[in-house]
């Protein structure tokens, strides 16, 4: 499974999920979340980080101008969409991007079934809760566009092998407190995945 660490508010926990062999990076632009960071902050990270790692944007309820122009301003190479939007919104993109879906029923996992889609656990509030989705809901299913989010951690996430997810997606389960990682914990998780 590929593995992306989101939440990322410091260089030197970017170059340590990358040496450990994350394949993403999540930046929050979501100033109410304790990972919020800015786009000058995250470009500062970007601008120094080595090729082939996707750098993940992360926006909620904002306009669709916002995210190609905070996309473009920090290096960001993937909005990851943490709202529910219109076509008209994902049409006026012009940076890749990647939908979520905060599931709370089996049916919304196969929301976007056709497209890779990250699935998340619904809460009130946008990621960073730690919440975990209903695994049994995932039998039968093909996983293989999903990246699951929500309730991660180095002692779970090699029991997800079996789905054939296209990926994992881990935040507070790697942090020493919220907004910086444990690099122990980070190295876990991702040997653990793959």
């Amino acid at each position: 499974m590929r593995t992306k660490i989101c939440g990322i508010t410091s260089y030197e926990d970017a170059i340590n999920a990358i040496n450990s062999g994350a394949d993403a990076l999540g930046f929050v632009f979501y100033p109410p979340s304790p990972r919020y960071i800015t786009v000058d902050n995250a470009k500062k990270i970007i601008s120094k980080l080595p090729p082939f790692v996707e750098k993940v944007a992360l926006f909620v309820n904002v306009e669709a101008s916002d995210v190609n122009q905070m996309c473009h301003d920090s290096g960001a190479t993937l909005a990851q969409i943490h709202f529910d939007a219109d076509e008209n919104f994902y049409n006026a993109l012009n940076v890749p991007f990647l939908k979520v879906v905060r599931a709370q029923s089996k049916e919304d996992i196969l929301n976007y079934h056709d497209t890779y889609r990250l699935v998340d656990a619904y809460c009130e509030a946008y990621g960073g809760a730690g919440k975990r989705l209903n695994i049994e809901w995932f039998d039968d299913i093909d996983c293989s566009k999903i990246i699951l989010a929500g309730g991660l951690d180095d002692s779970n996430v090699a029991s997800l092998k079996k789905y054939n997810f296209f990926g994992v997606d881990v935040s507070s389960g790697v942090e020493a407190s919220k907004g910086i990682k444990d690099p122990i914990k980070v190295k876990k998780f991702i040997n653990n995945a793959h």
